[in-house]
């Protein structure tokens, strides 16, 4: 594995969809922008930082643990984007865009998932 998170892939696809998508709900409707905007924000910016506080962890299953977070927040934020597409605030071809930045995103932390689930435990 890397020494630095920010070599990472996973991170990297996360950190650049987070500045995406807090740009984009900075472009909600103000009723929005403590609503939903916050909540695309919060779910966005967990992806990068859970895989930074699980790639600093260094027991198995504390990893896991952290970069399943991370995963799920993907996941949420997938559904943040349908909502607000749902309510007119993202245009579907910026949709679609998007949810394939989210599935470019999602390859590499799934692999990071796998690749730690196949590590090794060390006799005690």
């Amino acid at each position: 594995m890397s020494q630095r998170h920010e070599d990472l892939v996973a991170w990297q696809r996360a950190d650049d969809l987070f500045i995406r998508l807090h740009q984009l709900a900075a472009g909600f409707p103000r009723i929005e922008r403590f609503e939903l905007g916050s909540q695309l924000r919060r779910a966005a910016y967990s992806v990068p930082a859970n895989i930074v506080e699980g790639f600093t962890r260094r027991g198995r299953r504390e990893r896991l643990h952290f970069l399943n977070i991370a995963e799920a927040s993907l996941a949420e934020v997938g559904y943040c984007l349908h909502v607000a597409t749902r309510l007119g605030y993202v245009q579907l071809a910026q949709y679609h865009e998007l949810k394939t930045e989210l599935n470019r995103t999602a390859a590499p932390l799934v692999g990071l998932i796998r690749a730690v689930r196949a590590e090794t435990v060390p006799p005690a």
